[in-house]
């Protein structure tokens, strides 16, 4: 049985407004061979968790530059525990202040990447949890 291509939902939560960077990521993530499903803007964590488990993703990449992660990446992670999607994964990306991804990873992100990061780097990161590649 062939391996199961990598799902990942890009989101943006909140009523941030600026989406290249996500649109950017999406491409590449796609480019590298992942189906993604990218949620457009201003999205509720509502809304994020039903999509996400409505498309049977295996992760769910949010960005962030808002400056609201502190209260919506947390949300989205109970929301998803409560659906019993205790198994979709977290990343957060975007302009997230270097002292609040302790606080992020404890609430169960798998992985920060802050604004420039290489789209390499992330997808060998997802690649990598995921036992692909």
């Amino acid at each position: 049985m062939p391996e199961r291509r990598i799902r990942i939902l890009i989101a943006k939560v909140g009523l941030d407004g600026h989406d290249v960077g996500a649109r950017v990521v999406a491409r590449g993530l796609l480019d590298a061979g992942m189906e993604v499903i990218y949620t457009g803007l201003r999205r509720t964590p509502e809304e994020i968790v039903r999509a996400a488990v409505e498309e049977d993703v295996q992760w769910i990449g949010i960005s962030m530059l808002s400056g609201a992660h502190r209260v919506l990446v947390p949300k989205v992670r109970r929301l998803l525990d409560e659906a019993g999607a205790e198994d979709i994964r977290l990343l957060v990306g975007g302009i997230i202040p270097q002292e609040d991804i302790a606080e992020l990873e404890s609430h169960g992100v798998a992985r920060v990447f802050l604004s420039g990061t290489a789209i390499a780097d992330i997808v060998d990161f997802i690649e990598g949890e995921s036992g692909h590649g």
